[in-house]
């Protein structure tokens, strides 16, 4: 019976790579390379979403570079979104980028995987940089962008969906800070159980194909023990 209705147009979305060792899809690897799979992983969680997602390539390991393109797609968009380039190498300049064409928020969280993410704004326009190991750059999306494009779309602010469920391995951490742990899902006489992915190591895109969640250790917690109750963030609610 409503009639009018208040509408937001969908926000629209740039996604970068960072790094000179990337190779789109299908070219030939040369020494010292590997393939993009960063921003096809992002545009993915975008196309779930209520935005318009924009593939704006790959990034060069040049700061007057980096920091020009920043300039120019924050014109045209209302987030930008870039993985790779904000940890502490020689090559990483995207947080210089944005100090250069406008002001950082925050650099480095307590989380692993995840630690040296960034968030700053550039010409009034938000720039989030993600890690660029495949695993951390999900884990920041999920937290960090994810939320501001709700926002920025007028959705009500709604949490990642949590469950419940019995660790399967053994597992030790540093205090104060939050981590989150692939694991495998299985369900047996009503009681699921969370297994630990074999290995480590957050530039293992399988370990994302092969897992069905993040078991989310908080702050406090510095051991698992088999038998422990975790809170898990399953993929298939998520991704």
């Amino acid at each position: 019976g409503q009639r009018t209705l208040a509408v937001r147009r969908r926000p629209r979305i740039g996604v970068f790579s960072t790094g000179d060792e990337l190779m789109e899809p299908g070219a030939p690897l040369g020494p010292a390379r590997t393939y993009d799979s960063n921003r096809f992983t992002l545009l993915a969680l975008l196309a779930g979403l209520p935005c318009e997602a924009v593939d704006l390539g790959i990034l060069p390991d040049d700061r007057e570079h980096t920091a020009q393109a920043l300039a120019a797609a924050a014109g045209h968009h209302d987030l930008l979104l870039t993985s790779g380039g904000v940890s502490t190498g020689e090559e990483d300049h995207v947080r210089a980028a944005i100090e250069t064409q406008g002001r950082l928020v925050f650099w480095r969280l307590a989380v692993k995987p995840g630690r040296p993410a960034a968030m700053g704004v550039v010409a009034g326009t938000p720039v989030v940089g993600l890690p660029g190991n495949p695993v951390a750059a999900v884990v920041c999306f999920l937290h960090l962008a994810r939320p501001l494009l709700m926002r920025l779309a007028g959705a009500a602010d709604r949490p990642l969906p949590r469950m419940g469920a019995v660790a399967d391995f053994a597992y030790r951490k540093k205090a104060g800070r939050r981590e989150y742990v692939r694991v495998t899902l299985a369900t047996q006489d009503g009681q699921t159980t969370a297994r630990k992915f074999p290995r480590e190591g957050a530039g293992l895109l399988s370990s994302l194909t092969e897992s069905d969640g993040f078991a989310e250790l908080p702050e406090a917690v510095t051991e698992v023990a088999p038998g422990d109750r975790l809170t898990v963030l399953p993929f298939a609610g998520i991704l």
